[in-house]
């Protein structure tokens, strides 16, 4: 057991189950909320989910706003807009109402009002000085784990590369939970949103910086996403799927928001930051790769790893037990039909060495890595997932 001194942050609220968006009224109230912006984004807004977060606060007598342009992969520029409306109305409190990017976006709108700065000012580990506006986050996804985290991700327009903002402060107040909101989710992007959850939880299992509770979550989290997400993707209506993946999503930030995440992400923002691929698809391309660098780091881990996804891997070696892992990351991804190579979206061989320094540049995250990575190292990595077998 990991025995080392450790520290978990987490929402200091966390409801969680159907309905209990019901809930938000009562827990601005809590924080002292007397005018709310909600963040969210046009699609959200245009599914008519957004009446369904505003009530409960008109209910309990508050004042509401709603700021809806955040869009995917949140430029770091884009922010500005909504910090600027949430000054100038004079709001006291944030619900994030969204995937991962809105969630994000509301950290920083939280943050910035008030400043002068802007998020490139707080790229890095803990530079934000002190606490911002109350904020409550609401997840319409099964994948980010944000509403947990003290992480936010945005587009780097200057460097075509994605960077993060990490500090204590970014951690919401307050998350609600609810599975009933990730019901109107389309396939395509539960089965996105579903597989990043997913390698949240392995690479927080898999980080040098796990701990005992981090393993907790992570191997649970493994557990339930492994056990739903192919129902949850092709049967959405399934509440009981939507809440163990809302669930197994959950835990996943718990777990990497605490741990780390490793070089997974690492290797994807680049495909992201340069390329505009979806976070989700760019994590899921990289994992079985990454994760097969990675297994002679840590091959006890995986083992446990493959119990958690309910493989019967009895009688196996490890190294054995590990290649289990690997391929059935593979056929999840097949059977979910998202990418797997980098020519699956459109990314020429002749990028790879780009790639490669992007990836390099993302320190915060490759010293979590089970593995040290050299650039040799990245560059094999990415030739190996260039091409489909069948397009050489």
């Amino acid at each position: 057991m990991d025995m080392k001194m450790r520290t978990f942050l987490a929402p200091r609220t966390i409801i969680t189950g159907p309905g209990c968006v019901g809930q938000l009224g009562a827990e601005a109230k809590k924080l002292g909320a007397t005018k709310v912006l909600i963040v969210t984004d046009p699609g959200v807004c245009a599914a008519g989910m957004v009446d369904g977060v505003k009530q409960p606060l008109v209910d309990a007598g508050l004042t509401v706003g709603v700021y809806d342009k955040c869009v995917p992969e949140p430029p770091m520029l884009s922010v500005l807009d909504a910090a600027k409306e949430c000054e100038a109305g004079g709001y006291d409190a944030i619900v994030a109402f969204g995937g991962g990017s809105a969630m994000d976006t509301a950290k920083m709108v939280a943050i910035l009002p008030g400043t002068g700065k802007t998020v490139e000012d707080f790229v890095g580990v803990d530079i934000v000085p002190k606490p911002g506006l109350p904020l409550i986050a609401i997840p319409t996804t099964a994948g980010t784990g944000s509403e947990v985290t003290k992480v936010a991700i945005f587009a780097n327009e200057k460097l075509n590369v994605k960077q993060g903002v990490s500090s204590a402060h970014l951690v919401p107040n307050v998350a609600l939970v609810d599975p009933l909101l990730t019901i109107s989710c389309p396939p395509r992007v539960s089965a996105a949103s579903g597989l990043d959850a997913l390698i949240h939880n392995v690479e927080a299992f898999t980080s040098v910086n796990a701990s005992p509770i981090t393993d907790m979550y992570a191997l649970d989290g493994i557990r339930l996403i492994t056990k739903s997400i192919r129902t949850a993707v092709y049967q959405g209506t399934n509440v009981q799927a939507r809440y163990e993946m809302a669930l197994g999503s959950l835990y996943g930030g718990l777990s990497f928001g605490n741990a780390g995440v490793t070089a997974v992400h690492a290797l994807s923002y680049p495909i992201g930051g340069r390329f505009h691929v979806p976070h989700g698809d760019a994590n899921t391309l990289m994992l079985p790769w990454v994760m097969e660098f990675n297994m002679l780091g840590c091959l006890d881990k995986f083992v446990v790893i493959a119990r958690a996804m309910g493989l019967n891997v009895e009688g196996l070696t490890p190294r054995e037990a590990a290649d289990e892992v690997l391929d059935a990351l593979r056929q999840l991804a097949e059977d979910l039909e998202v990418p797997q190579y980098l020519s699956d979206v459109n990314i020429p061989e002749s990028a790879i060495e780009d790639l490669a320094d992007g990836a390099m540049g993302q320190t915060r995250l490759l010293v979590n890595n089970p593995r040290t990575l050299t650039r040799e190292d990245v560059i094999e990595i990415y030739k190996r997932c260039a091409v489909r077998p069948d397009e050489c």
